[in-house]
Parts: C-alpha cells; structure tokens; sequence
C-alpha cells in the first residue's frame, strides 16, 4: 500500500454570531442563538464498565436545537469523482439522478465537486474545486477556488463550515461519495492528488471543527462507497449524528438513487435520519435487483446514541479474549472461528486484504468460551436498525470490525488503528497477533502491557492538535515506536511449523504429515497448491490451490484428497483459481487473467451440489492505495480473455507471470469443471497460521492419466 502523506493542517473556525432556526413547536420565524448554553455544553466522561481501561468523552450539546425552518432538509454530498468518474462518470450519472429528483424548494443537495482528472459535465472543471447547488431539477454554480484535495481534511472542514453557515436547514445530512476501504485506509481516494485519501481520524477532526458551527448533530452521515459500515467508523460518528448509513461490502457502481432520496425527503420533510435510512437502503437494493448484483449487496442502518453501549460490551468481549491467548487450545480454537466468519472486500492473497470482518461473526467465534459474547452481540443488535443483504452475506449483522487476517502495511496500519480501536484489550490482541506474524508465530517472548497503556482513544476533541492561533483541530498520524518490530515486514509466507511425522507417502500412497501440538495450536486452515510441470522450460506454473483435504483436527494429522478436477474455459484451458468468498449454496473463485489485454480478474461461482460453474463479472481488486473497487463489469462478446499464472524458475526460483493462450468470450457464461489433462505436476501442503502467514512444504510430483492420480512415492 501506498503511504499515505498525513499533513492536513485543517482551517480556522469562522465563528458565527447567529443562525435562523426553529424547533418542532415553535414558529418558523423565531431564532436559536448560538451561545454557551446551547452549542457545547461539556465533554462528559462516560466509564462505560467496570475495568478502568475504557472511559468515553464526547461533546454534548445541552440541547439541540434545529438550524432550520421546521420541514427543511440540506443533504451535503462530498463528491471526490476519481476514476469512478474520469473512467466511467459515476459521479455524473448521480448528479443527474439528483437533478431528476423533485425536491421542491424545502429539498437541497449542496455538492462539492473534485478529484478527477476529467468530468462527464462540461461545467465541472478538474482543475477547480467547485461546489454546486442542486434543486428542483436546476444545478447552479455556486463556488469556486482552485483545485483542492478531496483526501485531505482541511477541504472536507471548508466545505461543512462554509455550508451549514450559508446553507441551514432543520434537518441535514452528509454523504462522502467514492471509494471506500474500511477502518485503516478511509475514504475519498482523490486520482488528482496521489490518491491521498481520508483517514477516519482525519474525518472526525474535520466533524469537530464543524461542531461548534452547528446546534444539532447531522441527522445522518452517510457512505456511498464500499466497506465503510464499520464499527470503528460508527464510534467516531456518534458525536456528530444521529444515524450512520454505510455498507459493509463493496458496493456495485450504481450506489445510492438520488432521485429516490431527494423526492422522499421532499414528500417527507419531517422524516428522521432513521426512515430516510430505510429509504436510501430499499432504493440501493432494489436498484442492484435490476443489475443482478443484488445476491452481494449490504446496506446498514446504524443508531449512533446506541454505539457507547457496544463499545462498552465490546471491551468486556475484548477484555475475555485478551486473557484467553494465554491458553493456546482456546485462542487457537476461537481464531480459526474469526478467520472463517464472513469478510468482506475479497480477503486472500492474490487480491490483498482489507481486512474487514463481521462483528457478529467475531463476537460469535468466542460465544461459547466467553459469555461476555452475548451481552456484546445484544449491544450489537439494537445498534443495527435497519440493513438490507443479499444471500452472498446472509449472516452480515451490519457492522464490521478490523481483523488482522493478514497485516498489509506494517507498523504503519498498526499505527492507524491504535488511534481508532474500540478497546485497550483489542489493542492488545491485535499487536500479539501481529506480533505473531513478524515472528514467524514465535511469540514466547512477546509482552504487551505496553500496548495497553499506549491505547488512548476516548472519542473526544481533546485527542486533537490545533493550530498556532488554537482554532483549528488536527490530526496528525504518529509512526509509534511500539510498532517497529513491523516496519519493513512483508506479509505472508515464513510460517514455522514442526511436525512429529513430515510430509511422506503412507503405505496405500497417501500423502501425509501430523503436526506438532504447538504447530496445531498455531494453524488457522490446511489447502494444498497445484502446479502444471514443465519439465522442458524447468519451471512451475500455479493452477491456485484446493481444500480437498482429510482432516483430523483432535490428533493433528492431515492428507491430501486431491481427486485431479480443476476449473477450465471452454477452450480447454486450466485456470488459476482462488477462494474469494464461501457463501450458502455456493463458492466465488477469482482467477488473474488480461482482458483485452488489461490486468484484471475473473470472478466465476462453483456450485458443488448442482456441479456447475458459470463466470459472474469483471472484478479489478483492490488498489495500491487500499482503495477497492466499486466496480464489477460484465463480459461482452467478442471480449479477449488471457489467463494469467504465477511462475516460478525450479533452477532460481524467481517468480514471474506465465500467459496463456487467447479465448474469444461468444456470450456463454459457462465454464467447466474437469479432470486435468494427462501429464506431470506438483502438488504442496500449504499451512497457513493464525497469524496471516502460511508454510509451504516441498512439492513433490503427481502425473495424470485419464482420471488416474499417480504420485511419485520415491
């Protein structure tokens, strides 16, 4: 992943003498000064359990107060286009939804415009930043200045404090448009500015230096982008609304109706955060019905005066998993639960990691060792008021979490997360696992009371710098020395294991090998790598790998299953396959290949029970940046497809991409699943650890022949 620059110095706050606002009660034309009484009354410390390592301290308000005349609704709409528009003019299409919208006069969309390199609009300028009035199927210009980044915090800042000032409205919402990664890497990645992006962290500053500007909190903050519904998100956002509408999946490229939202609200102006919620997530659903991406959608409705809660129960879970690790049969056996709950943004080593697993599932992992798990899980339930899902995460709960499947940026990504994690105690868990991780799973001598200590999150304005003249809140990302073990640690690979029997032929020409009890404690999943022989050229080409393993988890010991069946284009050609998701009735692989002679990745579905399997999309993975794309394209015919497959010299090992021959895709969706062809391959236990690192034995050689495995026992 890229680094990302975090030097933001955000503006200073303008402070306002007044704002016209009314309550439900009162007329329209009477005035809510803001004064001390009622725009932050004090930080209140909230223990919210009975260890002393978790307080909460957030701004309140003494009263809210609307800014607006009662039935007036203003929803912000930070639009960072990126390539989402510069590539495919997303970012147009949802501005013409907008202005398709009757939104009467009581109805605006306030849009700032930036980070793209082009615009579908002729009268939005890449080279300005630009904000824009859209109402009742008119857009009007009504701001310019030059070019800003939309990842860094300062421009978010300016346009909140300059909208809710000229703008105000009894009821307001804020809506961050683009790319999204999940908790460590944020949102709005701008293509015009080195894909910088903002940082939860950076948002949160960016909110409080609004704070003081408004006397109620939004009534929703939304994402219209992939994987933001996420727990940590959720925290920082209950200072400042009432309700979070986020996904906890990629989302496809159409995103939210704007025309759905904007007339509602006009037909509804006294709705809450909450119904316009259900509103926009029924939209989003229905609209990904029409376009066949319906079995993977999410979309969450969170009340954020019920997230103090769960952040209370959650440290109780955090607290009961912290202790466990000291018994490695428990941990071990609740870590592999963790790894196989429901992810999202497509975990696995060919695609990255974003790391980005469900609450629920994590909570439910430890269920019957920890009964602080239900309270959390009960927490977790009232939090999530409303979510649509699609039968890909039909056990979604709405929220995700950060989880360490695999750690991508080092001490870096720790460094982010310390400053927005939930819990001390989950603090603590994530460095012993990363620890675990940089060391190969050696943690004998691995002590974090440190951590604990270092773990200052308490969701308060305090946490922040300011500026020279004291106005201005920042947030700056601090590389902590705690985390240096992982500077420059590549992820992945240097797993030790021990085996009481190495990996060796049984009598009936099994191959197999049973592990050490420490290795068992330490291994998450066993799979097994298959690759294509090429005896002439010296090298090994990887056809993916398989979990066609028998397994005897109680006494360690694990064989191969292998029955020779892979997957295939029509023409005959073997693809390299990887596990993208598990669903219900069926799995997604994704396999590396150039389409039209660009790098990308098949998606295809195998059904085990039905033994079909047919090509679901395009899918382009996720970025340099962090940043994963929203989107997911189909076949046309005509198009050219080159499989792609790693490749390793068997003289030097180096490793290189082997390409495969040119298939013309004629409309037909199906692929196959058949014996590979006669031959000689190579086929290897892969041990992968709690950890997020794996161990992989020495290949040793297989030939088939018709539908006949024979290993080579000697």
């Amino acid at each position: 992943m890229k680094l990302k620059k975090i030097t933001a110095i955000l503006t200073a706050i303008l402070m306002m003498s007044g704002i016209s606002a009314c309550s439900e009660t009162e007329s329209s034309s009477e005035t809510a000064e803001i004064t001390e009484e009622n725009k932050i009354a004090e930080t209140v410390s909230t223990p919210m359990n009975q260890n002393a390592m978790l307080s909460i301290h957030r701004s309140v308000r003494a009263q809210n107060v609307p800014m607006g005349e009662a039935g007036t609704w203003t929803v912000f709409v930070y639009l960072c286009g990126s390539d989402l528009e510069s590539e495919l003019s997303l970012a147009s299409t949802d501005i013409e939804e907008m202005l398709e919208a009757s939104t009467g006069q009581n109805v605006r969309y306030i849009v700032q415009t930036g980070g793209a390199d082009n615009w579908y609009y002729d009268e939005i300028n890449p080279d300005s930043a630009q904000r824009w009035l859209i109402q009742d199927g008119e857009m009007t210009e009504i701001w310019t200045d030059d070019a800003v980044s939309m990842g860094d915090a300062q421009s978010l800042t300016d346009f909140l404090k300059w909208g809710v000032a000229e703008y105000p409205a009894a009821n307001m919402g804020l809506i961050l448009w683009n790319h999204g990664s999940g908790s460590i890497n944020g949102i709005c990645f701008d293509e015009t500015a080195e894909d910088d992006s903002l940082l939860l962290k950076e948002m949160d500053a960016a909110l409080y230096n609004v704070y003081e500007d408004m006397t109620e909190p939004f009534s929703f903050i939304g994402f219209d982008a992939c994987l933001m519904s996420t727990a940590e998100a959720a925290a920082i956002l209950a200072t400042h609304a009432d309700y979070m509408i986020a996904s906890q999946e990629s989302e496809p490229g159409c995103g939210w109706n704007y025309t759905v939202m904007g007339e509602y609200l006009a037909e509804h102006t006294d709705c809450d955060g909450l119904e316009i919620g259900k509103v926009i997530c029924d939209a989003f659903y229905a609209d990904c019905q029409d376009i066949g991406k319906e079995n993977s959608a999410t979309l969450s409705v969170i009340d954020l005066s019920r997230i103090d809660n769960l952040i209370s129960t959650f440290d109780g879970y955090a607290e009961d998993l912290y202790q466990m690790t000291e018994n490695n049969a428990d941990f071990s056996e609740i870590a592999r639960k963790i790894s196989s709950a429901d992810n999202f943004g497509g975990n696995n080593r060919i695609s990255g990691y974003t790391n980005m697993i469900d609450l629920a599932g994590l909570l439910q992992a430890g269920k019957e060792k920890c009964s602080s798990a239900q309270t959390a899980l009960q927490a977790l339930s009232d939090a999530v008021v409303y979510q649509v899902k699609g039968c890909d995460h039909a056990d979604a709960c709405g929220l995700s979490v950060y989880y360490p499947l695999q750690v991508q940026d080092g001490s870096q990504e720790l460094s982010i997360f310390k400053d927005i994690c939930l819990s001390a105690y989950y603090l603590g868990l994530i460095d012993k696992i990363a620890y675990g991780a940089v060391h190969s799973g050696n943690i004998s001598d691995y002590e974090n009371q440190s951590v604990l200590d270092l773990f200052t999150n308490h969701w308060s304005a305090e946490e922040y710098t300011t500026t020279s003249d004291n106005t201005t809140l920042n947030y700056l990302l601090d590389l902590n020395s705690q985390w240096d073990y992982a500077d420059d640690f590549a992820a992945g690979t240097d797993s030790e294991v021990t085996f009481i029997e190495e990996p060796a032929f049984d009598e009936d020409g099994n191959y197999w090998f049973s592990l050490s009890e420490e290795s068992l404690y330490h291994t998450d999943y066993i799979e097994a790598a298959v690759f294509l022989l090429d005896a002439e050229s010296e090298e090994m080409i990887e056809f993916g790998f398989t979990g066609e393993i028998w397994e005897d988890w109680e006494n360690g010991v694990f064989s191969d299953n292998f029955d020779g069946y892979w997957f295939c284009l029509p023409d005959g050609q073997f693809l390299a396959a990887y596990l993208f998701e598990e669903c219900e009735e069926y799995d997604i692989y994704i396999s590396p290949i150039l389409l039209n002679d660009e790098e990308t990745y098949l998606r295809f579905v195998y059904d085990e029970e039905e033994t079909e399997v047919y090509i679901l999309d395009i899918w382009d993975g996720q970025e340099e940046s962090g940043a994963v794309s929203r989107i997911t394209t189909e076949l046309q015919e005509g198009d050219m497809i080159t499989p792609l497959y790693n490749a390793y010299d068997l003289n030097s090992d180096d490793a290189y991409y082997y390409y495969g021959e040119e298939y013309i895709y004629d409309g037909d969706t199906e692929l196959y699943f058949e014996t590979l062809p006669d031959g000689d391959y190579l086929y290897a236990f892969c041990i992968n650890d709690i950890y997020g690192n794996y161990y992989q034995t020495d290949p040793v050689s297989f030939s088939i022949e018709g539908e006949d495995i024979y290993f080579d026992t000697f």
